[in-house]
């Protein structure tokens, strides 16, 4: 379903200084994949993301989404493609405009744009239903501006406004780490549970150990712009965090040391 090959970026300060972000990267990714993306800080995960999404250029190698080579399309012509949620709740969604509205315009993301009525009693009906199943009481609040949400709130909108038109592929970047444990869980919670009742093709960047383990059917770990450890279950279903620490270390023969992914 995503397909890279041999991709590389390269980002340069202006001073001649270059940093290899991605470094000869290839994965697969099958249809219905749940795929969480760990690594210290400044290993590549975001960076990856976004050049799968289209905010960078690539340098070298091939992007292809569902039999579509995109390596060479701007972000805009692949969205209809890509879902995407981010770490923080306030970009994804217009905090001027009504809830309604935000899923009205996530809804036309993927159709041909035309002169129709912004919000018919129709698509009210389908939202109610659609912000029902969060159990947050969105329902009964579709005309209030997305600004007055919590931040739990509006990353529960953003994730369902990212679903809503069952895109080929499903790109989550730390969206749970800015939020409170317990909103963190709910969120958690809610994307496991949209994932598999629409069997969306999931890549999720995480820095909670713990998490990449739990949560969906296979994990990778990037270091120094590469995939250096590849896990999918069975044999990832009993890992311990201590064990994935361990296959770091056979691999790269050091200690994965980033307190921000061993403090989570």
């Amino acid at each position: 379903m995503l397909r890279i090959s041999q991709l590389r970026k390269v980002f340069s300060n202006g001073s001649g200084v270059e940093m290899t972000a991605l470094d000869n990267v290839n994965l697969d990714v099958r249809p219905g994949d749940f795929i969480t993306i760990i690594g210290s800080n400044g290993a590549g995960k975001s960076t990856l993301l976004n050049v799968i999404a289209g905010v960078y250029e690539v340098d070298e190698g091939e992007i292809w989404i569902d039999g579509e080579n995109v390596t060479n399309q701007p972000e805009y012509r692949r969205a209809h493609l890509i879902g995407r949620v981010f770490q923080d709740p306030m970009i994804g969604t217009a905090a001027s405009m009504t809830i309604e509205e935000n899923l009205a315009m996530a809804m036309k993301r993927a159709k041909r744009l035309r002169l129709v009525p912004g919000v018919t009693a129709k698509d009210r009906a389908r939202f109610r239903e659609l912000l029902a199943v969060l159990g947050l009481g969105l329902e009964n609040r579709l005309q209030e501006p997305v600004g007055l949400l919590s931040g739990g709130q509006r990353q529960a909108l953003t994730l369902l406004m990212a679903t809503i038109s069952n895109p080929k592929l499903l790109l989550l970047d730390e969206h749970t780490a800015a939020l409170d444990p317990k909103t963190a869980e709910m969120i958690c919670q809610l994307t496991k549970r949209i994932v598999e009742n629409r069997e969306l093709t999931v890549l999720m960047v995480t820095h909670d150990l713990k998490q990449a383990l739990e949560l969906g059917n296979r994990t990778i770990m990037m270091d120094q712009g590469q995939i250096i450890l590849d896990l999918q279950d069975p044999e990832r279903a009993d890992m311990t965090v201590d064990e994935l620490l361990d296959q770091f270390e056979a691999v790269r023969g050091k200690r994965l040391l980033d307190d921000r992914v061993l403090l989570v």
